[in-house]
């Protein structure tokens, strides 16, 4: 990788090396017929791949390989349209939000198969080969081309760009098809680390599911036993399991105009409660002492304590992982448990899984947003070994799954942040390979 001083030109897209080239959308690209088939129209098994703009929304990489498939068909004499080609572009023209204006995969992989783009789609050809493989859509969807699209955009639950206003967009180019073939590589290797890690994240949260039914059955329901323990489990109630549970749900401070009062007490919410974790940058509130004593006068959060919402989002878990205050607002209750008799990482892992989901689920009331309430909560049965010891045990495997997960999953975000960073670096020109 060569760091060296680049001279700048002022353009109409901002600064730019020098002896690259701002190229008009229409210049570089031609666009292709596509159909309008609904889902309706289309099956699941038939001759015709047709690739739904659902799927392009869906991707998180430019490039796509045709040969993972694809979910919908049509015959031979639906598919009137132009056939897609390894190399073409396919791009939305709705989306529900900003972030996706006129998102881009380039697809490759077509081999003896046939494919036609669909509904919502606009198939883009580089019909003179100004662009290397792969760098297609890298460009249309990097951050200079997306501004100029966001000012193009328009409409009012659903925004787009159309084919007469995708003319006016200019493209920022290397002067070689050499040093777009060397970005185009360099970030598909960090793609492909990235994939990588998602494959195996995938693979061991798949693998400690398995482990979570083996070892939450009771030895008499299937369970697998760890083998140094043979005691008794138990069938018990929730509310049997705990010696408090605050409940202030429908106690909502900000929808109530009250004064927070500028503390720095959390207020957890049931939108800061996810499934496994406490989110504490989305839309955390603080408020004050005198707001924690109005509110938490009942009882005080502690270490280990569970969090579990009501209410939508009905069925999100969470330990509280230190022993600083909270108060607790929106649809949120906690679990204080006989810490003797019972561990709260067991708890916490039998709430988590698809099992009790379910079951929770199945005893959720309402049509639009499902909620269960706090006596019927308190109800609910499950199976526990009688051991503390036990259920330790099996809390301690299940969390260790749980920390190699979350390792990954960091080390994924990291190589995230990494593409970020070669994106700025590569298609502002700040750093050359060639």
């Amino acid at each position: 990788m060569e760091l060296t001083k680049q001279k700048y030109k002022q353009t109409e897209v901002g600064l730019i090396p020098e002896d690259w080239n701002l190229v008009p959308f229409d210049t570089v690209f031609s666009f292709y017929s596509t159909s309008n088939y609904s889902k309706a129209q289309m099956s699941e098994d038939d001759e015709v791949g047709c690739i739904h703009y659902g799927l392009i929304h869906a991707l998180k990489n430019t490039m796509y390989d045709l040969k993972h498939g694809i979910k919908y068909y049509v015959t031979s004499e639906q598919a009137k349209c132009e056939l897609v080609c390894d190399g073409d572009v396919i791009m939305v023209d709705a989306s529900e939000d900003l972030e996706g204006v006129n998102k881009s995969v380039e697809v490759f992989g077509v081999g003896d198969n046939k494919y036609i783009s669909g509904l919502h789609t606009y198939l883009l050809r580089d019909k003179k080969s100004l662009l290397a493989d792969n760098f297609r859509g890298i460009i249309l969807n990097s951050q200079s081309v997306k501004n100029q699209m966001l000012q193009l955009a328009v409409g009012m639950k659903v925004f787009g760009v159309s084919k007469t206003q995708l003319i006016k967009v200019k493209l920022p180019l290397p002067p070689t098809l050499k040093e777009q073939k060397a970005i185009a590589t360099a970030l598909s290797d960090v793609d492909e680390l990235i994939s990588n890690l998602d494959q195996l994240i995938t693979k061991k949260k798949a693998i400690k599911q398995g482990t979570m039914q083996q070892l939450l059955a009771p030895p008499n329901k299937g369970g697998k036993r760890l083998a140094e323990f043979n005691g008794a489990w138990n069938e018990i109630s929730i509310g049997n399991l705990t010696r408090n549970i605050i409940d202030y749900r429908g106690v909502t401070p900000k929808k109530l105009g009250m004064d927070w009062g500028n503390g720095d007490i959390v207020a957890l919410s049931a939108g800061n409660v996810k499934k496994g974790y406490i989110d504490y940058g989305s839309e955390c509130y603080y408020g004050s002492e005198s707001l924690y004593k109005r509110w938490m006068r009942n009882g005080n959060v502690q270490k280990d304590d569970i969090v579990f919402t009501l209410e939508a989002p009905l069925g999100n878990v969470a330990i509280i992982p230190d022993n600083r205050k909270y108060i607790l607002s929106q649809r949120t209750i906690l679990l204080q448990l006989d810490k003797e008799k019972f561990s709260s990482q067991l708890l916490f892992q039998v709430l988590i899984s698809d099992t009790f989901q379910n079951y929770i689920s199945a005893s959720a009331t309402g049509s639009t947003a499902q909620g269960i309430k706090r006596t019927t909560f308190e109800k609910l049965l499950i199976e526990i070994p009688k051991s503390i010891q036990e259920q330790e045990a099996i809390a301690q495997i299940l969390s260790d799954m749980d920390k190699e997960i979350m390792q990954l999953e960091r080390k994924k975000a990291k190589y995230q942040d990494i593409k970020q960073g070669m994106l700025q670096e590569l298609l502002t020109g700040k750093t050359r390979l060639v």
